[in-house]
């Protein structure tokens, strides 16, 4: 054997055991990559029943809105029918009311004046006069 067979000797064992240190490496990785595929698939069974029950929670939160958005539009047409019966009511109650309130009022003054002579009016006129001569009735002044 000359010098360039046994260098080329030399060269195949060095490859040889580099191959043999290289192949451990390696058939982790390949083990790696088969669980992983093993997991991705995993992962894509169990996507698509998430994603159905997803679309169909969706679907009844919708439904849910609509039925609010119906519920509220009620109560506000209730709302405004109930203003508006109010008003009607005030209208037509409440301004005869507060004119019978003041006819009676009027009506109850007049007959006691009459019943006492006239004293109840001649008696406050001077009351209040009285007041604003002794300077406490002075609006503008403050102390």
């Amino acid at each position: 054997m000359d010098v360039g067979q046994i260098a080329g000797l030399i060269a195949a064992i060095a490859f040889a055991i580099l191959a043999g240190f290289l192949i451990y490496p390696l058939i982790r990785l390949g083990k790696l990559f088969d669980q992983l595929a093993q997991t991705i698939k995993q992962a894509g069974d169990h996507v698509v029943p998430t994603l159905d029950e997803s679309t169909s929670t969706v679907t009844q939160l919708n439904q849910t809105l609509t039925d609010v958005n119906r519920i509220s539009a009620a109560a506000s047409t209730t709302a405004g029918n109930l203003g508006a019966l109010t008003d009607l009511y005030g209208s037509m109650l409440g301004k005869p009311v507060i004119k019978a309130a003041a006819f009676l009022y009027a009506l109850r003054k007049t007959i006691s004046s009459f019943l006492s002579g006239g004293r109840d009016s001649a008696e406050s006129k001077p009351s209040t006069a009285k007041k604003a001569n002794d300077g406490q009735g002075n609006e503008g002044s403050t102390r």
